[in-house]
């Protein structure tokens, strides 16, 4: 259903003076000893909070130094972040449009109300998949959902790396393990999403369903790895 916006999106990525009334004495007129400057601590750089302007960005973090857990309010607001943003809207309008001119569900109809039904149900997978993989099954099993970016190394070595986020993640604990958030939260969105999707409710279907979406979570990763290089080439040919 979406595997030309997915195919599309995946190709569009893949890259000291006297101070005022003090006085002079002999210390001042002496040459004072060089010290050696201390570099300050630099802050951990911003991440964009879309990527092209439109994906929803809010799980990028620059990387696991200084690794600090996120509470389960703050897990739930990314999930309402990445939900409700104009940018999964129109991600979700897009998809619906796809799925109607491909007559993907027939009993969602053609026309003006048939396109309301699919865009329904493309958001509500947003929605779903967004609470169970962000919120919901990273609380109850103290799993991190955010992508730590590498930033370092070969695109070959980031992008396994990238994809490997995929299956093995953070825990609140500063821990590596499966990533059970993620294959159980989509798994459960996929069953869910059986409710509303009348012609694809077969074992085939819901099997297919969860690949396209651990499929679009990889090309996800691999944007949030690189989108901060492709920005900065953006931005440097927008300068020249």
């Amino acid at each position: 259903m979406t595997n030309g916006i997915i195919l599309l999106i995946i190709l569009s990525a893949c890259w000291p003076s006297l101070s005022f009334g003090q006085q002079a004495s002999f210390v001042d007129l002496t040459e004072p000893e060089s010290i050696t400057p201390q570099p300050e601590p630099q802050p951990a750089p911003l991440v964009s909070k879309r990527i092209f302007g439109i994906i929803p960005n809010n799980r990028t973090w620059p990387s696991l130094t200084d690794y600090k857990p996120l509470s389960p309010k703050e897990k739930f607001e990314i999930a309402r972040q990445d939900s409700f943003d104009r940018g999964t809207i129109i991600l979700a309008a897009a998809f619906a449009a796809d799925a109607q001119l491909t007559n993907a569900n027939p009993a969602f109809g053609q026309g003006v109300r048939g396109y309301a039904r699919y865009f329904g149900a493309s958001y509500a997978d947003f929605v779903v998949g967004n609470y169970m993989s962000e919120a919901i099954f990273p609380t109850l099993l103290h799993q991190d959902p955010r992508y730590f970016r590498r930033g370092l190394g070969t695109k070959w070595s980031r992008m396994g790396y990238a994809i490997g986020q995929i299956f093995w993640t953070h825990t609140d604990s500063d821990r590596t393990q499966f990533n059970y958030s993620e294959i159980l939260g989509n798994s459960t969105a996929v069953a869910i999403s059986n409710v509303y999707y009348q012609d694809n409710r077969s074992a085939a279907n819901s099997a297919g369903k969860l690949g396209m979406q651990i499929g679009v979570d990889m090309a996800s990763n691999a944007l949030k790895e690189f989108w901060p290089d492709i920005s900065r080439k953006f931005s440097s040919k927008n300068r020249q």
